[in-house]
């Protein structure tokens, strides 16, 4: 737990959360500040900053939820579709450094767009330099 980390808070009974479901190691609750009706955060119920700081253990259990409750969410509120985040770091957007991982429930002709609408100008870039990428992550 970290004492500065309002996902902790949540997590210790401090602060209340809109629970909809726990884990012995997860937990997931209703986004106080959602993007649609039925906006939900799952977290890890320690406390990790980034996905890389996740035990494999802990992620599997954290993607389990994901895909146990991303239905559960939709049919609550009639959702056409669920668009599932994670922002990994500062610069992606994290604004609680506690992995979260975003339900977003979708309607048709909600006006929201496709994950590639998340980033701003697209790199323009060489068969060189997608192989370059490639390899440097199939290798490390």
């Amino acid at each position: 737990m970290s004492d500065d980390c309002i996902f902790c808070s949540i997590v210790a009974g401090d602060i209340p959360g809109r629970v909809v479901h726990e884990t012995e190691t997860t937990l997931a609750f209703l986004d106080v500040n959602p993007l649609a009706r039925g906006h939900t955060l799952v977290i890890p119920k320690a406390h990790h900053a980034r996905l890389d700081d996740l035990p494999a253990d802990v992620a599997s259990d954290l993607f389990a939820a994901v895909h146990e409750l991303t239905p559960r969410v939709e049919a609550a509120v009639d959702a056409d579709a669920t668009t599932v985040g994670i922002n990994d770091g500062e610069a992606a957007g994290q604004e609680v450094p506690h992995v979260h991982v975003h339900l977003v429930p979708r309607f048709d002709g909600d006006g929201g767009g496709p994950i590639h609408a998340v980033a701003g100008d697209r790199p323009d870039l060489s068969d060189a330099e997608f192989d370059d990428i490639e390899a440097a992550i199939a290798e490390s």
